[in-house]
């Protein structure tokens, strides 16, 4: 009697540790495929990420260009301005004319250079926003994949 439960003991430890592998084998598994499904979603994400980087650096490039082509255009303008206004500063036969000539000058190039300041600002505003637009769309893209990762 002694040998037959030493013998069925050997079979419940041989049956558990049967089950206990199975289990392991199982948990393991489905580990490692919750892993490779996150691994996924991680390299999907930064597939993405890249992209919405680069589409951000395209815009603001863009923008960059926009800027540099509006102060090259004022300054090549305010140029000839001064050139034409200098010349006809030269031209003048009194000083009450050159006075006002000079004051109409100053109102004038004072006005435009504001104007140019005005539509610079809103050049550069509308840039930032539109170039980091892309990249606002990766935050809750990031939320989301650690919520699934979460989950999984």
């Amino acid at each position: 009697m002694a040998k037959s439960k030493t013998a069925e003991k050997a079979m419940n430890a041989a049956d558990n540790m049967e089950s206990a592998m199975k289990n392991g084998t199982e948990a393991l598994k489905t580990g490692f495929e919750k892993a490779v499904k996150s691994y996924e979603h991680l390299a999907g994400y930064g597939k993405e990420t890249v992209e919405a980087y680069m589409q951000a650096a395209n815009v603001a490039g863009k923008g960059a260009e926009t800027l540099h082509n509006e102060i090259y255009s004022y300054s090549k303008q305010s140029i000839e301005d001064t050139i034409a206004a200098t010349k006809a500063l030269m031209a003048t036969k009194s000083v009450h004319e050159a006075f006002e000539l000079q004051t109409d000058f100053a109102k004038t190039a004072f006005e435009g250079y504001v104007s140019q300041m005005t539509k610079l600002g809103e050049i550069f505003a509308s840039t930032t926003k539109d170039s980091f637009a892309p990249i606002q769309g990766r935050v809750q893209a990031w939320v989301d994949v650690v919520q699934n990762a979460r989950a999984a």
